[in-house]
């Protein structure tokens, strides 16, 4: 299926932005002990990370991979690995702490990579703002 839109792309960061702020507001949450850094953190990160994972989203629509399985498996390592750093240095910068910061980069790397992988799954099996190919035609 070709991509002619991004509104997919637009749509897939928006939902994945509602599942990875929760995540973090309860981490943060969690780790420092504090509800309001909690949802000081993930509130910072709805902007760098729509942004972020945008980009990302447009330079993995550019690169090919027949196996779909080890295509999200990359993705999720990719994405993981920018979006804890995102999340690492937003931590610090709120808390004042690097420790902090570190350790709630740490504990996301596990959960986000786990429910990244299950949303690219459900992403996988959705042909919205995919173009429909006419089967019949391709025999």
């Amino acid at each position: 299926m070709q991509d002619n839109s991004r509104k997919r792309h637009i749509a897939k960061a928006i939902t994945w932005r509602l599942v990875g702020t929760i995540d973090t507001i309860v981490l943060s949450w969690v780790i420092s002990g504090n509800p309001f850094t909690g949802l000081k953190i993930g509130l910072a990160e709805v902007t760098t990370k729509m942004l972020l994972y945008y980009f990302h989203e447009r330079v993995w629509f550019r690169i090919y991979f027949q196996n779909s399985n080890k295509r999200h498996l990359l993705k999720t390592f990719t994405w993981r690995f920018v979006g804890t750093i995102d999340t690492m240095v937003l931590a610090w910068v709120i808390t004042g702490n690097p420790l902090t910061g570190f350790k709630i980069g740490a504990a996301e790397v596990f959960t986000k990579m786990l429910l990244y992988f299950l949303h690219e799954k459900v992403w996988h099996k959705s042909s919205y703002g995919l173009e429909k190919h006419d089967t019949q035609l391709e025999k």
